[in-house]
């Protein structure tokens, strides 16, 4: 390879200029946050989204981009993408990011506006400051920073998808269906995150995820509660019935066929780390068996999303006719997603009562990832965390989480070294109210993905 003009920057020089840009950043992230850019037209306006999408896209540009597209993905949602070229001969590197994230579960339990990047004891709040809004914003920090030292030593794809959280796989079918776009030496995925505040950790693997929405009818309307209940099959309670059989007494997981013995060999999570970073009330347990590991990264999961039944407020003396649940299950590595979704199908089919009508519906699924963290891409990031956080070791982890994209990725490029970290540790709260980022954490992690790069390409000379 010609890569004479790869050079490395000094490390304390590079930290220096990264520092100068965190202004930058939390302008920047502010007005990123500012998109109420849930992929979900049903709760916000599409141009929320494509607002984002093309903050993102002139963000690119302005660094210098090329071939900056907003791609039109399947599922109706835009995806932005970005070419930066590097020294001759120098590897490419993609790096990823999602601009779209959850709703905010009702803005009256947020401490400060969620879509108002707000700093209140040493964090930055707002709905996707962590997920992953910030992740866009550590990429460009270390790619700027990179440029006021001699350039950006590797050739960059970007890519920043605008349907991850909703998971409808519109990314996953238009990598597949263009399968050059996206390849690269090693993939850089910014949606993970350190295992505690200050310790440096790459994730290793993820577990799958199916969303599935069950309908139960029982009736042709409601009816009056007096005159018809107790004999007249209520809906709702079918539902309750079919739901709490996915629980074991000890809330462990109990999907019929689906293996729930799994054991996680790496970094464990003590249980008084989880109750606190979880906020668990003083008093009530924890679910399930096994270590907190394993029935994090290593067992399968189910969580009821919603429920759409008559609110308390307002509610009739009535037996429902219909009622109607969104259910998530996560699956960890060795388990096939859609293998998983039949299995939780027959299961919910089987557990609803009174041959009450049942209707199950797919909307969301991805498989779950193992990465090889013995390939020169993850000594190459240990070197640039060794800088970013002095005095630590980095640390290999699992996340209970799920990213389809990544098996896409790996599956279409099976010698790209793929790694994940990112900004969401425990404190970030990601997915639920008074989400926050620290910007300590976007400073460390911006310097180490610089640092990496330099790296990165110095092993491949």
């Amino acid at each position: 390879m010609d890569t004479s003009s790869i050079r490395q920057p000094d490390p304390a020089a590079l930290a220096t200029t990264v520092a100068s840009l965190q202004s930058r950043a939390r302008t920047e992230l502010a007005e990123l946050v500012a998109f109420k850019s849930v992929a979900d037209e049903a709760q916000f306006p599409k141009s929320e989204c494509e607002g984002a999408a093309n903050w993102v896209a002139d963000a690119l540009r302005a660094e210098g981009f090329e071939d900056v597209a907003l791609l039109d993905t399947p599922d109706g949602t835009q995806s932005v993408y970005g070419y930066l070229p590097g020294p001759a001969g120098a590897p490419t590197v993609l790096l990823y990011a999602h601009y779209d994230v959850q709703p905010t579960l009702g803005e009256a339990a947020w401490l400060s506006p969620p879509f108002e990047l707000t700093e209140r004891d040493g964090r930055w709040y707002g709905r996707g400051a962590a997920d992953c809004k910030g992740g866009v914003i550590m990429h460009l920090t270390a790619l700027r920073a990179l440029k006021e030292h001699g350039g950006v030593p590797v050739n960059v794809k970007v890519i920043v998808e605008g349907s991850e959280e909703q998971g409808t796989g519109g990314l996953q079918e238009y990598a597949e269906a263009h399968p050059e776009l996206l390849a690269a030496d090693a993939i850089v995925i910014g949606d993970a995150g350190n295992f505690r505040l200050g310790l440096p950790t790459v994730t290793a693997t993820l577990r799958g995820m199916t969303l599935v929405r069950v309908t139960v009818d029982t009736l042709e309307g409601n009816l009056h509660s007096g005159m018809f209940g107790g004999a007249a099959p209520d809906a709702l309670a079918a539902l309750i019935r079919a739901l709490d059989s996915l629980r074991a007494e000890d809330g462990s997981t109990t999907v019929d066929g689906l293996e729930a013995d799994g054991v996680w060999e790496g970094l464990q999570y003590p249980e008084e780390d989880f109750r606190k970073d979880a906020k668990v009330l003083d008093g009530v347990g924890l679910i399930g068996s096994g270590t907190v590991a394993d029935r994090l990264w290593a067992r399968p999961a189910v969580t009821v999303l919603g429920i759409d039944c008559p609110p308390v407020v307002g509610a009739t003396p009535s037996v429902h006719a219909s009622a109607r649940a969104l259910i998530s299950l996560r699956v960890p590595p060795g388990v096939d997603a859609a293998e998983a979704t039949k299995l939780l199908n027959a299961h919910l089919e089987k557990a609803t009562p009174w041959n009450a009508r049942v209707r199950l519906e797919q909307v969301g699924q991805g498989q779950p990832f193992r990465a090889d963290t013995s390939s020169p891409a993850y000594a190459s990031m240990a070197a640039a965390m060794r800088i970013a956080y002095p005095g630590e070791e980095m640390q290999t982890a699992g996340m209970g989480g799920s990213i389809p994209l990544c098996n896409t990725l790996a599956a279409l490029y099976p010698d790209t070294e793929i790694l994940l970290i990112g900004l969401s540790e425990p404190e970030a709260q990601i997915h639920a109210v008074n989400e926050s980022v620290s910007p300590e954490e976007l400073e460390r992690l911006s310097l180490a993905e610089a640092v990496f790069l330099t790296r990165y390409a110095e092993s491949k000379r």
